[in-house]
């Protein structure tokens, strides 16, 4: 399992403003989990939810959604960062998406997380990072966001 950077205060996040802060386990990406993610957001397009129909479709199996990658960033990014001390953490949004490339399922994907600003925010800190989600073997990431949270000590 990933070790998370620890952060306990502001002044420590301020200090890991331009680093890379690591990379989180694989997590494997099956078919009932994007049927799931179809359920909940009534997105049921075919090269999702139909096997038999994708086979024929242009990446030859069933994909995730995009919007399904960027809603793993809770599970994944907690594995590269943590905060400690801290009264609430909320996410305040995301100024930038990408998916550079698709999910097959059956893929793994893991995150990797570079702290680029903290800023103050009334009681607490804004705290922006760029996530790059890779698919092992992939050329190139499956999602790029530039994450924004605020974090109240």
């Amino acid at each position: 399992m990933a070790e998370p950077r620890i952060f306990a205060s502001p002044e420590e996040l301020r200090a890991a403003v331009g680093e890379e802060l690591g990379v989180s386990d694989w997590l494997e990406i099956d078919q009932n989990r994007v049927d799931l993610f179809a359920d909940a957001t009534g997105d049921h397009q075919w090269i999702h939810v139909d096997p038999q129909r994708a086979k024929d479709g242009p990446f030859g199996t069933t994909i995730a959604h995009g919007y399904l990658t960027l809603s793993l960033l809770p599970a994944l990014v907690p594995q590269v960062m943590t905060l400690t001390g801290m009264r609430m953490g909320v996410n305040y949004g995301v100024n930038k998406v990408r998916f550079p490339s698709v999910v097959p399922v059956g893929a793994r994907l893991r995150a990797r997380a570079t702290l680029t600003e903290v800023t103050e925010a009334g009681e607490g800190v804004q705290v922006t990072a760029t996530v790059t989600v890779e698919r092992e073997g992939g050329e190139k990431p499956v999602c790029v966001a530039e994450t924004v949270s605020r974090y109240y000590w």
